[in-house]
């Protein structure tokens, strides 16, 4: 059958295919899925039942590694059932139980039994594996994206670096930034743990604290983060952090710590590294915290390194060795070239078994 329609000729639509749309159109969407699903299933079976020869039991994979991915955690757990059922029934049909068939439908129902777990434990998160995964990497996303350090006035260069334990995707330290006017926050940030486990609390923290970081005044943003942990009912409930706060036309700054390794400054005149040795609690353990700053100004040439003690910590080498070893790498390779050195700082020195993040800031 054909329809006319603008000059053009285009097939209509099959009775099947309206039928086809018409269903699926009254099915909620979430069980769109698990309808193709299980049609699929019952073709695979049929095919199975009707040619073994052609089509082996080890084809029914593809209907449960499809499910796995798609389906939401209300409806794969009947799905698996449905998709075994169905395998104990193909089994005695086949022409010879042969060791490999029998090899097959332990692989088959041990793969059923992994998905109904995973289904189980994919029910706290209330999605689909795709989707859910999906928005987990939105959120860590997020966090790079605060790490983003904003436009800057000419003369003035920062750039930030993160590295997970292990390379995963999700890391416990981070950055936060924030600009208003001539004033720029930054915040390195230590959540206590490594990897992703350190990861899923970061992506709390990192919320909240860039939410913080450009809505206080600089003297009390680690204060109220400080507030903000203690009420947070987590096991391992601490975070180092140190916090840059620098007027962009004078190149005055404030450094805050807690409990986190010291800022480097090196002055151009000199061509010297010093540490900045601001002290303060760590986030998270003791109520009321006051943090005392240190001051100082930036001037033409100077520049400015924030880190995590991933960058400088061992377990057999105390910390402040390993900050001078930095300082000394960060001297070999920002020699006359600031653009791109985070990056090579970070990819030379440092635990890979640890979270690192790095920040730079150079005033040219």
């Amino acid at each position: 059958m054909t329809a006319y329609r603008e000059g053009r000729v285009t097939l209509a639509p099959s009775l099947g295919q309206r039928f086809e749309s018409a269903l699926l159109g009254f099915l909620p969407r979430e069980f769109r899925m698990l309808a193709l699903l299980l049609a699929l299933t019952a073709t695979v079976g049929l095919l199975i039942w009707r040619v073994a020869d052609f089509v082996p039991l080890t084809a029914m994979v593809v209907p449960l590694v499809l499910a796995n991915l798609v389906l939401g955690p209300r409806q794969l757990p009947w799905f698996v059932v449905v998709t075994l059922l169905t395998l104990a029934v193909l089994v005695p049909q086949q022409p010879d139980i042969t060791p490999r068939i029998a090899v097959t439908v332990v692989i088959l129902f041990g793969l059923g039994f992994i998905i109904l777990l995973s289904s189980f434990r994919r029910s706290r998160l209330g999605v689909a594996g795709l989707r859910g995964e999906s928005m987990l990497v939105d959120l860590r996303d997020r966090i790079l994206r605060q790490g983003g350090i904003p436009e800057l006035p000419t003369g003035w260069y920062a750039a930030s670096e993160l590295r997970s334990a292990g390379g995963t995707p999700f890391a416990g330290d981070f950055v936060v930034t924030a600009r208003q006017g001539d004033r720029l926050d930054v915040a390195v940030v230590d959540v206590s743990g490594k990897g992703e486990g350190a990861g899923t609390r970061a992506l709390l923290l990192s919320g909240a604290l860039g939410g913080l970081l450009g809505a206080l005044p600089p003297e009390e943003f680690l204060e109220s983060a400080n507030d903000f942990l203690m009420r947070q009912d987590w096991e391992e409930g601490f975070a180092s952090a140190v916090h840059l706060s620098l007027d962009l036309a004078s190149g005055a700054y404030a450094i805050r710590s807690a409990g986190h390794p010291p800022a480097a400054l090196r002055v151009a005149g000199t061509g010297r590294w010093s540490v900045l040795e601001a002290e303060g609690p760590v986030l998270g353990l003791i109520d009321g915290s006051t943090y005392e700053a240190v001051v100082g100004t930036m001037r033409r040439g100077d520049a400015m390194l924030l880190y995590t003690d991933g960058m400088v910590e061992t377990p057999h080498r105390d910390i402040m060795l390993g900050v001078d070893k930095m300082l000394g790498r960060a001297e070999q390779l920002l020699r006359g070239e600031f653009e791109g050195g985070a990056k090579r700082i970070i990819e030379s020195i440092g635990s890979r078994n640890d979270d690192r993040a790095l920040l730079l800031v150079h005033r040219r």
